[in-house]
């Protein structure tokens, strides 16, 4: 690595995200070569100073740190699967999305190929590559890690190791990717429930801000110390008492012509903590089904 932290750096992938990443090495001034199937995808970079190069082989030959960001695991092996020895020496950091199984399953084949693999996983839009708000998790050998990252830090201000672990930040970004969708699928069926009664969503948002900001997120500290420790405490709403209002969720969903399958599915699950004993817990005792449903 050169002593201003410019190092060469390769990008194998040049879709909007693998383009991203590629423009802000750039940027930052690391020699960056970039390959892409289809070459004309390197065209603008190529404008802005980056090296296409014509195979693969070529352009994990140009650097010792080789960032992949292609549409799934398998594309990536079956697109290194030939290089052989051309990989020897060479860090691959590998940002395509996957399960944790898979990036598991990745780092042992890159060990049979005698080549250092870290695992990443992208918490950000491409505008937003390149800031200090960007946030990439990380995870394989600390040592790798380490003599990359104040490379990798040009992409993502934020970028966090979470640990010698490679499937920890595919674990990581399926576990906030859920808590995105579930959290707007549940402000959806909010929003379904009073457009049914031709209330606009712009007359509602406001309330619903102010519950998030003054109700929901101010627990969620709670609940996951509770989920820690294992203990699941009233604290004035026990979950006998709010299934019934789960119920009525339900009953009001129905009513109004409003898919009910979302508050049907919290509603069993409320019935199924019960049924384990946990009528007088608080409702963070949900968390017990979920891990184990059976």
């Amino acid at each position: 690595m050169t002593s201003d932290n410019r190092a060469p750096v390769t990008v194998v992938g040049l879709g909007s995200m693998g383009s991203a990443l590629a423009k802000s090495f750039v940027a930052k001034g690391h020699p960056t070569t970039v390959w892409n199937r289809t070459p004309e995808k390197a065209d603008d970079l190529v404008a802005e100073g980056a090296v296409r190069a014509a195979s693969a082989a070529e352009a994990v030959a140009a650097s010792e740190l080789v960032v992949v960001c292609v549409l799934d695991y398998h594309a990536m092996r079956e697109l290194f699967d030939p290089l052989g020895d051309a990989l020897s020496g060479r860090t691959v950091v590998n940002l395509t999305s996957g399960t944790p199984e898979e990036a598991r399953e990745t780092a042992e084949w890159a060990a049979e190929r005698g080549f250092d693999y870290v695992d990443g996983a992208i918490m950000a839009v491409p505008p937003m590559i390149g800031s200090e708000e960007a946030l990439i998790f990380y995870g394989g050998s600390k040592a790798v890690y380490d003599a990359h990252s104040a490379s990798l830090a040009t992409i993502a201000g934020a970028g966090t190791y979470l640990g010698e672990d490679v499937g920890l930040p595919s674990l990581y970004d399926v576990a906030l990717l859920g808590l995105m969708w579930t959290t707007w699928a549940g402000f959806m069926q909010s929003l379904a429930l009073v457009k049914s009664e031709n209330v606009a969503a712009a007359a509602f948002l406001p309330y619903a801000q102010a519950w998030f900001e003054h109700v929901v997120s101010p627990e969620v500290p709670g609940i996951a110390g509770q989920v820690d420790a294992g203990d699941y405490p009233d604290e004035g709403s026990a979950l006998g008492m709010q299934a019934i209002a789960i119920e009525h969720l339900v009953d009001a969903s129905r009513a109004q012509g409003v898919d009910a399958a979302l508050p049907e599915f919290l509603r069993q699950r409320a019935q199924e903590a019960i049924k384990r004993g946990h009528a007088g817990s608080g409702f963070g005792a949900l968390f017990e089904v979920l891990r184990k449903p059976e």
